[in-house]
C-alpha cells in the first residue's frame, strides 16, 4: 500500500507518494502563503495531496510534518510561531474528512529522527537522537525504536534546554543557533573587533548571517573562529546532557549550521569527551551528518503512518 507524506513548512508545502519502504515515488510542492490564514493553507495542502494521490492504489494513511507545538495524539496544531493565525487547528481531522483515511501529524524536528532511522544515517538504530542546527535548534529522540513524545507530545525540545553560560541562564539555541551566531558576530564588530565578515557583508552588518560566520571562520577570521568554537563547545555540553539522559547509539546532526563542519564539530566532540561521567557513553557512540537533506520531513511524515504517530516501534 502507498503512503502520503506531507511537509508543512513556513514557506512551502511539499507532498509525496511513498511506497511501503518509504521510497519517494512522486512529489510536488506549492507555496504555503501562511499569511492567508489556516483555512486557505489547508485547502492548498489538500490540493497538493490530490496531485500525488495514487490512482488505483490503496493508501495506508497520511503523515504530516508540521511546525510545533502540536498534539500528536489528536493531530491538533496548537500555536506554531511561523504560521500566523494557527491556534488549536484540527489539522488531522480536516485531512481525514477530505480523504477518508487515517492521518497523523508530528512535530517536524521529531519526525526527522524517524526518517534518518528508516532511510538515512541511522538505519537500523533503535536508540537515536537527531539534532538540527539551523535558524533555531530542534531535535527528536528515539528510545527502543519508539519516538519520545512525552505526556502532552511536547518532548525533545533540545534547543530549549536551559544552561548557565557565562553567568547567564540561557537556552541552547540562544547561544548556538544560526541567529545567535550572526548576532554575536554583529555585536563583536560593533564592540571594535576586526573581522572580514563586514567586508563579506558589503559593509552592512544586518547582512551577516551564520553562513558568513562559517565562511569567515574557514578563512581564519579570529572573531568568527571564536564564535564557532564557543558554539561547538556549548552544543557539546548540551549533547552530553542528552547522552546522560538517553544513552543513544547514534547522534545525527543536520541543518545549515552543521555545514560549518569540523570547526564546529571538533570543539563539540572535545566538550563531550571532557564532560561525560563515564567513557562508556561515547566509546561506541556514532556521530553522523544527516543524510536525507530536505527529504527528511517527507520521509519522516510517512514514517508516522508506519509507527501510528510514533506510538509503536519503527523497527522490530
Amino acid at each position: 500500500m502507498m503512503i502520503i507524506g506531507v511537509d508543512l513548512g513556513g514557506t512551502r508545502i511539499r507532498a509525496a507518494c511513498l511506497d511501503s519502504d518509504l521510497n519517494i515515488l512522486n512529489r510536488t510542492e506549492t507555496l504555503t502563503l501562511g499569511e492567508e490564514g489556516p483555512d486557505r493553507v489547508i485547502d492548498r495542502m489538500i490540493e497538493t495531496i490530490r496531485q500525488v494521490w495514487p490512482q488505483g492504489e490503496k493508501v495506508e494513511g497520511i503523515g504530516v510534518s508540521s511546525p510545533g507545538p502540536l498534539d500528536p495524539a489528536t493531530g491538533v496544531v496548537l500555536a506554531p510561531p511561523n504560521l500566523p493565525g494557527w491556534r488549536d487547528i484540527p489539522l488531522a481531522q480536516r485531512l481525514r474528512e477530505a480523504f477518508d483515511t487515517t492521518t497523523y501529524v508530528g512535530n517536524d524536528a521529531n519526525v526527522a529522527v524517524l526518517a534518518e532511522v528508516a532511510r538515512g544515517a541511522a538505519v537500523g538504530c533503535k536508540h537515536a537522537i537527531y539534532v538540527t542546527l539551523s535558524t533555531g535548534i530542534g531535535g527528536g529522540v528515539l528510545i527502543d525504536g519508539r519516538l519520545l513524545l512525552g505526556y502532552g507530545g511536547f518532548a525533545a525540545e533540545i534547543g530549549h534546554m536551559v544552561m548557565v553560560i557565562d553567568g547567564q541562564e540561557l537556552r541552547l539555541e540562544q547561544v548556538a543557533a544560526g541567529l545567535a551566531l550572526a548576532r554575536q558576530a554583529r555585536e563583536g564588530i560593533e564592540q571594535g573587533r576586526q573581522s572580514i565578515m563586514l567586508d563579506m557583508a558589503q559593509g552592512d552588518l544586518s547582512r551577516i548571517d551564520s553562513k558568513i560566520v562559517g565562511q569567515a571562520a574557514h578563512q581564519g577570521d579570529a572573531l568568527a573562529l571564536d564564535i564557532v568554537q564557543r558554539a561547538g563547545h556549548v552544543i557539546g555540553l548540551g549533547l552530553t546532557s542528552l547522552l546522560h539522559l538517553f544513552n543513544p547509539e547514534i547522534i545525527v546532526i543536520g541543518g545549515g549550521v552543521s555545514q560549518i563542519g569540523d570547526l564546529l564539530f571538533q570543539p563539540m566532540q572535545a566538550a563531550m569527551r571532557a564532560s561525560v561521567i563515564y567513557e562508556g557513553y561515547i566509546d561506541r557512540l556514532r556521530i553522523e551528518k544527516a543524510a536525507l537533506g530536505e527529504d527528511v520531513s517527507i520521509i519522516g511524515a510517512a514514517a508516522l503512518v508506519h509507527t501510528q504517530g510514533g506510538l509503536i516501534p519503527l523497527l522490530e
